[in-house]
């Protein structure tokens, strides 16, 4: 019995360290858990809670990195959240995780399709982003009318071959690393830390959206109409938010 438990700890050890040459993933597909029955890790593969943490931190640094693109581009320090609590925005993330579910299973394939399908889904992601704001809240936060094969100033030329970059990017270099240092987080922390961080990111996005409706609610002279609306008029007032939203404008 020893010797069979031994031999299947070498036998996880043996799969947790096999990289694959081309992306750089631990396959850990055939083994799951350890001799307890406890899983090798509480975000082993693409389950919940990588996907979260993919989902966060693609929030917070995307929102640095292009407060560094703005600032280096036009000496400028523009703020880019998109919730009102802490440096995270939520296109960011969203467009991360869904590159990586999208892309996974293409991974193997060349560069190519990680290059076109990241443009594709990139483009389509950013599109739908601006359409819902549009619509939800009669605000847009990026408009591309004046530039080269745009379409309706919501995505163009430029911005495609961004996407399918970053995507390039991500599913050959920063997704394989980030993966691997997500899985070393002790389980119990792991678990719980991250369902902390979920409680506090739905919260902080429905207050977000809340906020930014009533500000949408007062440009149309909208008076508030019960205590939650006059509570969110006094505590998010429109100089706040356009503090938080520098480059959000009412269409």
């Amino acid at each position: 019995m020893k010797d069979s438990v031994e031999t299947i700890k070498k036998t996880v050890a043996e799969v947790q360290g096999k990289k694959n040459i081309r992306t750089g993933m631990t396959e850990t597909v055939e083994v799951t858990v350890k001799p307890d029955g406890k899983p090798v890790s509480f975000a082993h593969g693409l389950n919940f809670y990588k996907m979260f943490w993919i989902l966060f931190i693609g929030s917070f640094a995307g929102v640095v990195i292009e407060t560094i693109y703005c600032f280096v581009t036009s000496f400028e320090l523009v703020n880019r959240q998109g919730l009102i609590y802490g440096p995270f925005n939520l296109v960011y993330g969203i467009g991360a995780l869904v590159i990586t579910v999208c892309l996974y299973r293409l991974a193997e394939k060349n560069n190519w399709w990680l290059f076109f399908g990241g443009a594709l889904i990139g483009s389509t992601f950013e599109y739908m982003c601006s359409w819902f704001q549009e619509t939800m809240f009669g605000t847009v936060s990026w408009q591309y009318d004046y530039t080269p094969l745009n379409i309706n100033g919501r995505i163009d030329l430029m911005h495609s071959v961004f996407w399918g970059v970053l995507a390039l990017f991500w599913m050959r270099l920063a997704y394989p690393r980030l993966s691997n240092l997500i899985e070393k987080i002790p389980n119990k922390i792991g678990i719980i830390v991250t369902w902390i961080l979920v409680v506090f990111m739905i919260f902080n996005t429905i207050i977000s959206g809340l906020a930014v409706w009533r500000m949408s609610c007062r440009h149309n002279d909208i008076p508030a109409s019960n205590s939650i609306e006059e509570f969110l008029d006094e505590q998010y007032p429109d100089d706040l938010l356009q503090k938080i939203y520098p480059s959000m404008v009412f269409v």
